[in-house]
């Protein structure tokens, strides 16, 4: 099945949406904080998870696909998953180790952004493991909000948050693996066809009578090196990679 097509449209039905989700989460940090009003910022974080959900489906439906909102959609979900993380730290309801341990995987995500560019990729698409990661950690943050009232229903939330929030945790670590797995393997393919490219056209040289004409196209000769200032090539296009040059981010 072709996917639906991307386009650099702004005002669409999905990212007007993604950007009313933006706008929330600072109320809801201000709900969590200030006046404590946990139901009025459960209330935001659920408008929040219906909205999400919303305009996956008007852009799939509608053909409304663009790349800001493959930007908007994920970057909404972690400002929300750090909000809230950050309200239940500051309230000593979580440790603040469990924060430092999912800030860590995006800052190590974001500090490969800059390598995979290099080799001419985008940031790499969500993989599964990334989105259930994300709806769990989504589902226990309210659990433990709850989890704070001394009664049989905080018990219960008590039990299930911190179960989301652990399984939560290990699968967002696992996707960053997958992550780096994958962009490692972007980086070999692309390394082996940087070296087959110039190995074909020092061959090509050769057939035709001029064996130095291969020097020079691609890395400089080492023989040479120091003497002559070559430059190397630019990584080479049309790959067919995922990732590769498109630009288009939809986040860990």
């Amino acid at each position: 099945m072709a996917s639906p097509a991307v386009s650099d449209r702004i005002w669409t039905v999905p990212n007007l949406l993604s950007m009313l989700r933006l706008l929330g989460v600072p109320f809801f940090l201000w709900l969590v904080l200030v006046p404590q009003a946990d139901w009025w910022a459960l209330l935001v974080l659920a408008f929040a998870g219906i909205s999400d959900w919303l305009d996956g489906k008007i852009a799939r439906a509608w053909n409304q696909a663009s790349r800001l909102g493959a930007v908007l959609d994920p970057l909404a979900d972690r400002l929300y998953i750090f909000a809230a993380l950050l309200g239940l730290v500051v309230r000593d309801i979580v440790p603040w180790w469990l924060m430092a341990i999912l800030v860590l995987r995006d800052v190590l995500i974001l500090g490969a952004l800059p390598l995979l560019r290099y080799f001419g990729y985008g940031p790499l698409p969500v993989n599964f493991a990334g989105k259930a990661a994300t709806l769990c950690l989504l589902y226990a943050f309210p659990l433990l909000f709850i989890a704070g009232y001394a009664n049989i229903l905080g018990d219960v939330a008590k039990i299930m948050g911190w179960a989301f929030a652990l399984w939560g945790t290990a699968l967002y670590w696992w996707a960053g693996l997958l992550y780096a797995v994958q962009g490692l393997r972007l980086i070999a393919q692309t390394r082996r066809d940087e070296r087959a490219d110039h190995t074909d056209g020092r061959d090509r040289a050769v057939d035709d009578g001029d064996p130095d004409r291969g020097l020079g196209q691609g890395r400089p000769d080492p023989a040479t090196r120091g003497t002559d200032g070559g430059d190397t090539d630019a990584v080479t296009d049309g790959l067919g990679l995922p990732g590769r040059d498109q630009g288009r981010t939809t986040g860990p």
